[in-house]
C-alpha cells in the first residue's frame, strides 16, 4: 500500500500541484508510508517554495491574563485556574524593546500579541500604532506583525498606515472540531476575521493547534479551509498541556504524528509558509531538525506566550548545522544588526 501510496502523492502534485482531501487523508492514515519516503517529497517542495530561507519570527506577550473567551488550550483564559501572570498592554517603549531585541536574535518577523476578545480603539491602539511606527524606524525591513483578537475594518487600516504587515488570527481547528474547544465566540467569527484582514492588504497569518482531540481526517480539513482561505503563513501548533486548563491531561502527540502533520500541510498548502511554533520542544524533542524537510520553511524562535522556549543560539546553531539559513527581508538596522 505504500508504494501505492506515493505515487497516488505524486500523480496529484504533477497533475493539480497539491492534495487534495483523500489524498491528504492518505498520508495521515496510511502508517505503511514510510517517514522518510514522505519527507522526500516535502523536503522538495519546502525547497521549490523558499530554497534554503528560513522564517524566524519572534513574538511579544504584550498584554496577558483575564481573557473573558473560554479556548480550552488556553493558559490565558479567565475561566481556567492556571494562575498565568495578569497585566495590562505594555507601554509601547517595551513593546519596541521587544522588537529590537528579536531583532537582534535573528528574528525576521515581530508579532505584537494580546490576550483577550479585542484591542479597542483608544489609548491601546495608539500605544500599538507608536510601536509599529518605531519599530519600522528602528528594525528597517522586519515584518511587523500582530495578534490582536477582533479588529474592526477602520481599525485595521489605521494598524496598516502605522507599518502593521501581517495579521495573525489562528483557526485553531476546523470547523467541526471547534464547537470543543470553545463555546463563548464561534466559528464563523474567525473566519470572518481572516477575510477581514485579507481585505484591507494585509499579509493573513492563521492556523491551529494540534494534539487537543482532534482526529486525523479533522487535521486534513483545516488544512482545507486554510487553503480555502487563501492565508499566507500558516503555524502549526503543538499541545503544549498546561496544568488548570480543560486539556491538561491530554496525553502528547509522538514526534512522528508531529512531521506527518506538517508534511500534510505542505502537501496541501506548497506554495504557502509553513511555521512550526508553540509545544515544538516538548513534542519533537530531538526530532526537531526533521520539520524542515517535512515541510516546514519557518519556526518561531524565543519563549511563547505563557511558556519557555527552546534556546536561540541552539536554534541558530541547528540551522547552520542543516545548511539553511534566516530569512531577513531588510537590511542593517539603527541597532547595527
Amino acid at each position: 500500500m505504500a508504494a501505492g501510496t506515493l505515487a497516488t502523492i505524486e500523480r496529484a502534485l504533477e497533475e493539480r500541484g497539491r492534495l487534495g482531501e483523500r489524498e491528504a487523508r492518505l498520508v495521515l492514515a496510511d502508517k505503511s508510508l514510510e517517514l522518510g519516503a514522505l519527507i522526500a517529497v516535502t523536503d522538495r517542495l519546502r525547497r521549490s517554495h523558499s530554497g534554503n530561507r528560513i522564517r524566524l519570527c519572534s513574538i511579544v506577550n504584550a498584554r496577558s491574563g483575564g481573557c473573558p473567551e473560554d479556548c480550552a488550550f488556553c493558559a490565558q483564559s479567565a475561566r481556567h485556574g492556571t494562575r498565568v501572570e495578569r497585566y495590562p498592554l505594555l507601554p509601547a517603549e517595551r513593546l519596541i524593546e521587544a522588537a529590537v531585541n528579536a531583532r537582534h536574535s535573528g528574528a525576521g518577523e515581530f508579532s505584537i500579541v494580546t490576550s483577550g476578545r479585542s484591542l479597542g480603539n483608544g489609548r491601546q491602539l495608539t500605544t500599538v500604532e507608536t510601536a509599529l511606527k518605531e519599530i519600522g524606524d528602528r528594525c528597517s525591513g522586519i515584518q511587523r506583525c500582530a495578534s490582536l483578537g477582533r479588529v474592526e475594518p477602520r481599525l485595521l487600516e489605521r494598524l496598516k498606515a502605522a507599518g502593521l504587515d501581517c495579521f495573525h488570527h489562528n483557526l485553531e481547528a476546523c470547523r467541526e472540531f471547534f464547537p470543543r474547544i470553545c463555546t463563548t465566540h464561534s466559528y464563523q467569527d474567525r473566519v470572518e476575521m481572516v477575510r477581514l484582514a485579507r481585505a484591507a492588504g494585509l499579509r493573513v497569518c492563521s492556523g491551529g493547534i494540534f494534539g487537543m482531540g482532534e482526529s486525523p481526517d479533522q487535521r486534513v480539513a483545516l488544512a482545507l479551509e486554510l487553503a480555502a482561505l487563501e492565508v499566507d503563513s500558516v503555524p502549526l501548533n503543538f499541545l503544549h498541556p498546561i496544568p488548570g486548563t480543560p486539556l491538561e491531561n491530554v496525553c502528547r502527540l509522538t514526534p512522528h504524528e508531529c512531521l506527518r502533520i506538517i508534511a500534510m500541510f505542505r502537501l496541501v498548502l506548497p506554495d504557502k509558509d509553513i511555521i512550526v511554533c508553540g509545544g515544538r520542544e516538548v513534542n519533537l524533542g530531538q526530532m526537531q531538525p526533521m520539520i524542515f524537510r517535512a515541510g516546514a520553511n519557518g519556526i518561531l524562535i524565543g519563549n511563547y506566550l505563557t511558556t519557555e522556549g527552546g534556546s536561540v543560539p541552539d536554534d541558530l546553531q541547528m540551522l547552520e548545522d542543516l545548511g539553511l539559513e534566516p530569512y531577513y527581508q531588510g537590511g542593517r538596522d539603527r541597532t547595527g544588526s
